[in-house]
């Protein structure tokens, strides 16, 4: 008998404690102690005891194990397993992954300023931002790392390659690189800098016959330091210089940040001295209420919020408290529902741990948070749960088809054929006008032949384990022939399927076409153009 522990995930069954507790139960001198004492004692001493079983499991491998350990990585994975349990937003960051921790709370790290994503055995420069090294360097995307400062990138994941491509701003960073169209592979000096993601990602202000009054558009990414400054400046830009007197603010995707950020963003909306959030948890220093500091410099102005199934933490925290204090109505879909707070803590050797330390509550006293992560503790499977997020006052459908756009999508179809267009052509049309004809189209379907692709449905998967599983229990012949007699209807020719879908083709050929030639603002320009969310949002603000 005895209590069980897991460590590292090894069940450990310990007796003494309950041969303790026995001893007590029976001594005529049994101390009194109160339920909260007694609490307060088992904690401590399971504490302890877990201290002291990890200490002499390492210190028994370390002294037996047949090979060296390698006792960082042990540590941090041990470490990150027992988190794990906790809740996926307790986070521990050792020293090496001190750049990573100043990128999550900054929004900077020296690089080379693009997105890099990995297929198969390779890894592809995917989206080098506008104005930024890499961009500057010449470096296009679909273009292929070999080696980064001598070093090949064959076998190497893409988080790895991350790596050595982030350092020291002003240093110099050599990559090898391959490109379709070069005979050659080539090398390409690229000087790091300290890269700033810009939180404020696009705006613009729309005007039309259809629109009562100019409408500002304005779409933030992440709450992290001087968020809420530039938010006001792009405000200040579309409402004097633009004329703007609505406004539309984007959501959709945001993962949150700072939630000081997050309180002076609503504050441009919302009177002096209001509750905007609370936060809740075990210890006063925990408790913390954050009220609003300033006068309003748009209290009346007309806003919409768009958030989705992404939006999350502080982009919660503004959507919900504006929408509690009556502020603004929301369109689209609910909210991830991480109402977590988590602090930063310094520990041992130069490491932090980013450790969840209340709730958020807002100003109608609702919690954010969807899911009880105490039951992860339990080993109970977790399911996302329909309550807690942000449930939008108009609540939009945003389910999408298992169509061929799905598949062409996730084979890099479209990546692959923007990057030989932009090979082939020097210019395009600006994104506010450019459309993708039914002539391209057709020599979209020419490349897919020339690669050979397959346009495999997942009914085509099922229907193809139909078939064996039939065999496998030995169904008649004529069933069998029967079954197979589908194939040609299960399994469409994806040329029939791009012409039902030809809109959508066009609409993701052209997203990845603007992409190379005018880079992110220029796609989000293009995808504007296309986006039922924001119509129907400019239509309630008629």
């Amino acid at each position: 008998m005895g209590y069980r522990l897991k460590v590292m995930g090894y069940g450990l069954r310990v007796t003494g404690y309950r041969f303790m507790v026995m001893v007590l139960l029976l001594s005529p001198f049994t101390l009194r102690l109160s339920p909260l004492q007694a609490q307060e004692r088992q904690k401590t001493v399971r504490a302890d005891e877990c201290i002291t079983i990890f200490n002499d499991v390492l210190r028994q491998v370390d002294v037996n194990y047949v090979d060296t350990l390698n006792y960082e990585d042990l540590l941090e994975t041990a470490i990150n397993a027992m988190l794990y349990k906790i809740d996926p937003y307790t986070v521990y960051y050792p020293q090496k992954k001190e750049r990573e921790l100043r990128m999550m709370t900054t929004g900077k790290y020296g690089g080379i300023g693009s997105i890099i994503q990995q297929r198969e055995d390779k890894v592809y420069i995917a989206d080098p931002y506008e104005g930024k090294p890499a961009q500057k360097a010449g470096i296009l995307a679909g273009d292929r790392i070999l080696s980064v400062n001598g070093t090949s990138t064959k076998g190497l994941t893409v988080s790895e390659v991350s790596n050595n491509l982030r350092g020291v701003p002003g240093t110099t960073v050599v990559l090898e690189l391959e490109r379709d169209g070069v005979n050659e592979p080539f090398t390409v000096e690229v000087v790091r800098e300290d890269i700033h993601m810009d939180a404020v990602s696009y705006y613009t202000v729309f005007r039309a016959d259809s629109l009562s009054e100019p409408v500002g558009y304005l779409a933030l990414s992440e709450f992290t330091e001087g968020s809420s400054l530039a938010f006001a400046n792009a405000l200040d830009d579309m409402y004097y210089n633009q004329g703007a007197r609505k406004l539309i603010l984007d959501l959709r995707g945001n993962g949150g940040g700072l939630v000081s950020e997050a309180v002076q963003i609503v504050n441009l909306f919302v009177d002096r001295d209001v509750t905007i959030v609370e936060t809740r948890g075990k210890s006063a220093n925990s408790n913390t209420t954050y009220k609003t500091c300033n006068t309003p410099r748009y209290k009346e102005l007309p806003l919409i919020v768009m958030v989705d199934k992404n939006s999350a933490s502080a982009s919660e925290i503004v959507s919900g408290s504006l929408q509690d204090l009556g502020r603004a109505k929301l369109i689209g879909q609910r909210t991830f529902g991480k109402g977590l707070v988590q602090s930063l803590r310094s520990v041992a050797y130069g490491g932090h741990i980013k450790v969840t330390t209340s709730k958020y509550y807002l100003p109608s006293g609702r919690c954010i948070q969807a899911i009880d992560y105490s039951e992860r503790q339990k080993g109970h499977e977790l399911k996302r749960d329909t309550a807690g997020g942000i449930l939008p006052d108009i609540v939009l459908d945003d389910s999408a088809k298992l169509d061929v756009s799905y598949q062409l999508y996730i084979d890099h179809c479209f990546f692959d054929y923007a990057t030989r267009y932009r090979r082939m052509h020097d210019s395009i049309a600006t994104p506010d006008v450019f459309t993708v004809s039914d002539e391209e189209v057709a020599a979209f379907c020419t490349f897919l032949d020339e690669r050979k692709f397959e346009y495999n449905t997942e009914t085509g998967k099922y229907y193809d384990d139909m078939i064996k599983m039939a065999q496998h229990e030995d169904l008649d012949s004529a069933t069998i022939e029967q079954l197979k007699a589908l194939a040609p209807i299960l399994k469409p020719d994806y040329k029939e399927a791009i012409e039902r879908n030809k809109e959508e083709v066009k609409q993701l050929m052209g997203r990845e076409i603007v992409l190379r030639y005018y880079y992110q603002k220029g796609q989000a320009t293009y995808n504007l153009r296309f986006d039922k969310e924001l119509k129907r949002a400019l239509q309630e603000l008629k």
